[in-house]
């Protein structure tokens, strides 16, 4: 009996390991094409969540759109305090005005990628998925940076 359980353990172990292994063969390293790739097609972030306290249309302001969406996939969702959790990524479409759908803007926890400035890799994409800025931009990190303690996150409060 106790060598089923034991061999029971050992199966379940590696059925769990293997499966921790492909969710993270899955998300893309710091580059925008498998980045992009990633959020339009693995794991479409349309299909993500909201944060609870900054749901669907907002306000915005420069230097991103007029008026933007917030979308964050379950890694993001379950960091209930900062820092956030490895894969943490959160997908911001910028709008004009006249809700014109202008740039989308990524946020991507990436373990070593700039441990400097919270492991952040950023990236700016054309609706089209054109990267126009990658990677440890200045200006996003330096207004980011503002917010340190909430792990560079902008538009929600972690309790």
């Amino acid at each position: 009996m106790q060598k089923k359980v034991i061999i029971g353990c050992l199966a379940l172990a590696m059925t769990m390991g293997a499966a921790s292994l492909t969710m993270a063969e899955e998300m893309p390293g710091p580059d925008a094409d498998a980045l992009w790739n990633y959020i339009t097609k693995v794991s479409p972030y349309t299909k993500w969540s909201y944060w609870p306290d900054h749901m669907g249309m907002q306000d915005g302001r420069a230097p991103h759109g007029q008026r933007h969406k917030v979308f964050v996939n379950q890694q993001a969702m379950e960091s209930a305090t900062p820092p956030l959790k490895y894969g943490a990524i959160e997908v911001k479409e910028n709008y004009s005005k006249a809700e014109e759908l202008k740039v989308i803007t990524v946020i991507y926890k990436v373990k070593g990628f700039n441990p400097k400035d919270g492991d952040w890799y950023w990236a700016k994409f054309s609706p089209t998925g054109k990267a126009l800025k990658v990677g440890k931009p200045k200006g996003c990190i330096g207004c980011h940076s503002t917010r340190v303690a909430n792990d560079y996150v902008l538009v929600h409060e972690f309790k």
